[in-house]
């Protein structure tokens, strides 16, 4: 092992310095005891039945795969060297390798997880070449199934299963001769006159094997690793797409606990981590090394510098030039949830460790339909099979948009949403549809001075289904029978969506598990029972805006049987002018005023069936064009950015630019070694601390604080704006207004 740094520059009492990993001194450098030991084995123990650790032949496939794609590169680029006119002396020197990055090159990846890998080339071989002549070299190939290129990718990419094993394959150009087989990625040299793409396409490796670099125990870390990213699929906080954490964040975490308790075991360490980070002090960055600045001019992560970045909730900081925050997705909710899931952890390992409950417990799923007394039902329906992966995928790249439009509004205090997606139930759609469902728990905040408050979420949810639709038609994706709807259902009435087993869970045995437990990105349910790879990340869309209506007093009616409702309840209808809609009728005893009109106490028209015990009006399933209502914003009323802004009522959304807009192939979450550098994320109103590193004695890295009040609007320059038209084609595009009442 190779030493970081040192802790002084002087010797004490005639001893040597004290040698540490990370950017502070270790808190603690006890050895394992033999009880330490026991409990890791039994950590070991209760983590297979969840399929964690692959088999011998399973891994030597593995490497056998790879050793054919390496010669297979090595073949083609000798090959285009040859037709490129090279001396023959050049040709067979020329070489070209195959490097791995992810969780296999991190050496966590799970039973049937996929490969992600990088072709490296000398600088005469073109990315055009890649995508061409290497392509139909691949399609030519027998063991070589379900071959895709995706060109137009922020991170471009060709996608295949090579004897049965997916790989995601990148390309890199390099400013070099040859390739040769001993050649290390880690120097920063190497970036030297390379275009962005190759660049980013090397950032994957780079920070796997910085990371690696810098933990004192690799086999302590990756058994470490393999705990807590199992915690984190189990307990629904695995998801960098939807604003937790990915693969490459979690390993930076558990990299860190190692650095800091560099002598301990398995055991030991997945109890530090809980330790350490259920009392982080957010958002004090996470850092493996101290940031180096190799004079290339790239962009990096650098509060003092970009202001976009200190407005960061929870950055955890690659460590392989240039460093970029993998967390920039991070909400005010999803951090609130992961926090309270590391207390969670603390207190099970606890118990875990003074003898009083199993590792198993530790991995006990929550019972997410229990949590909420309300919830938001999100679903997504297309026609064919294959035109419902390609939408469900753009979908769930979006709903962290509409996470951070219903938590921005002023009665709602969180938005949870469940990373895994559901199959629709059959009494809720057509025997031809192909239908997801995502659900989202939300919290009200307690009233203190009024009796009821009327919340409108119409132009939250809107201008989410725009961005979606406009999206969808920017890379003319959108198809007939691809749409969204957006539901309110209460926690009693979730078994007209979900089988009863789920809603009623109370706990899960070992046995049942769970289906994100098993492979690198979420999975979902599809029709036939078969589970299709949903872990997709495209950055959220472009900017749309819409009035901001004004909250009044209620008057509710109630009848004599029942008193006023004590829950909100949710109005759905379609959206032509106000003067044109008759309010549905109210489920009896509950008050559903209408915004911005008078109370109806006249008999209002019968809203269309739903189905038994519910009691939220269906979508009005006719044909409506969308349109855009929101009028053009001065500068000084733009609105607020997506993370941690100032709450106020009904507030739009304000996305950050997207990253990307032809790519319809998106990537798992261990892929986050892919993402993009940083998009001018702009989240307001986070606590801003000086960014001294928790439980450290060295000298912080400021992060310099701004006044939060303001109006801030960054740029997107890959995207249309605003005023970019929602398709009008003949579409079937669900518009709701969704409107309820808030009691005390």
């Amino acid at each position: 092992m190779k030493e970081m740094s040192t802790t002084g520059n002087s010797t004490l009492g005639g001893q040597q310095p004290r040698k540490h990993y990370g950017i502070t001194s270790s808190i603690s450098l006890a050895f394992p005891r033999e009880i330490d030991h026991i409990y890791t084995q039994k950590l070991t123990e209760a983590m297979k039945p969840f399929g964690v650790f692959e088999g011998e032949d399973e891994l030597n496939h593995r490497l056998a795969v790879l050793g054919k794609l390496n010669s297979f590169v090595k073949e083609w680029i000798a090959e285009i060297s040859e037709s490129k006119n090279l001396p023959l002396s050049a040709v067979v020197n020329v070489g070209g390798k195959i490097f791995t990055f992810g969780s296999y090159r991190l050496g966590v990846h799970t039973k049937g997880a996929d490969i992600d890998a990088l072709c490296v080339a000398p600088r005469h071989v073109e990315r055009t070449d890649f995508f061409s002549s290497f392509f139909e070299k691949l399609k030519r190939h027998d063991e070589i199934k379900d071959l895709r290129a995706v060109e137009d990718a922020f991170v471009p990419v060709i996608k295949f299963k090579f004897d049965g094993i997916e790989i995601d394959l990148l390309f890199a150009r390099l400013a070099l001769q040859s390739i040769p087989d001993n050649l290390d990625l880690r120097g920063d040299s190497l970036l030297r006159n390379l275009d962005i793409r190759c660049i980013r396409s090397l950032n994957g490796c780079r920070v796997t094997d910085e990371i690696l670099y810098l933990v004192p125990n690799k086999e302590n870390f990756r058994l470490t690793l393999r705990a807590i990213k199992l915690w984190a699929k189990r307990r629904g906080i695995y998801s960098n797409m939807l604003g937790f954490l990915g693969g490459v964040s979690w390993a930076m975490l558990v990299a860190r606990t190692c650095q800091l308790y560099p002598n301990a075991v398995a055991a030991t360490l997945v109890h530090k981590f809980f330790l350490v980070f259920s009392k982080w002090e957010w958002p004090n960055p996470v850092l493996l090394k101290q940031p180096e600045d190799s004079n290339l001019n790239l962009p990096v992560w650098d509060p003092r510098v970009n202001p976009s970045d200190r407005y960061h909730l929870m950055p955890i900081i690659t460590p392989a030039y240039p460093q970029q925050n993998s967390t920039y997705n991070v909400s005010t909710s999803t951090r609130t949830i992961m926090s309270e899931e590391f207390k969670n952890g603390l207190t099970v390992t606890d118990e875990i460790l003074q003898g009083k409950a199993d590792w198993s417990k530790l991995f006990e799923p929550p019972n997410f339909f229990q949590k909420y007394k309300h919830y938001i039902v999100l679903t997504a329906s297309a026609s064919t099979e294959e035109n419902h992966l390609e939408w469900i995928g753009l979908v769930e790249s979006k709903i962290r948009v509409l996470v951070g439009n219903l938590e921005r509004n002023e009665y709602i205090t969180l938005a949870h949403v469940n990373p895994q997606s559901f199959p629709g139930s059959k009494e809720n759609r057509n025997e031809s549809e192909f239908v997801s469902m995502w659900f989202i728990g939300i919290s009200f905040k307690k009233l203190d001075n009024s009796d009821c408050v009327n919340i409108d979420l119409t132009y939250d949810i809107q201008s989410f289904t725009d961005t979606v639709y406009r999206q969808a038609s920017n890379i003319n994706m959108l198809k007939d029978g691809m749409t969204i709807e957006a539901t309110h259902v209460k926690k009693k009435q979730l078994h007209h969506y979900l089988p009863p087993e789920l809603v009623q869970r109370k706990k899960k045995s070992l046995g049942d598990i769970n289906r994100s437990s098993n492979g690198g990105g979420s999975k979902r349910c599809s029709l036939d029972g078969s589970q299709l790879d949903s872990s997709r990340d495209t950055d959220i869309g472009t900017p749309f805006s819409s009035p901001t209506p004004v909250s009044k007093p209620c008057q509710p009616t109630s009848t004599p049987e029942d008193s006023p409702p004590k829950h909100p309840v949710l109005v759905f209808m379609d959206s032509p002018p106000a003067s044109e809609v008759s309010p549905p009728k109210p489920e009896q005893g509950m008050s559903i005023p209408v915004i911005g009109s008078k109370p109806v106490t006249t008999p209002v028209a019968k809203p269309p069936e739903t189905p038994a015990g519910n009691t939220i009006p269906t979508v009005v399933g006719r044909s409506v064009i969308p349109r855009i209502t929101s009028p053009t914003l001065s500068p000084t009323e733009l609105p607020n950015s997506v993370n941690g802004a100032p709450k106020r009522p009904h507030s739009p959304s304000l996305e950050d630019p997207p990253k990307r807009h032809k790519d319809t192939e998106v990537f798992s979450d261990d892929s986050a070694f892919k993402e993009p550098y940083p998009p001018n994320s702009n989240g307001l109103d986070c606590e801003e601390r000086p960014a001294v590193e928790d439980l450290s004695t060295t000298k912080p890295m400021p992060i310099p604080t701004i006044d939060t009040t303001r109006s801030q609007r960054l740029p997107s320059k890959e995207l249309p704006d605003a005023s970019s038209p929602i398709p009008t084609s003949n579409l079937r595009v669900i518009k709701n207004s969704i409107r309820l009442t808030l009691n005390r």
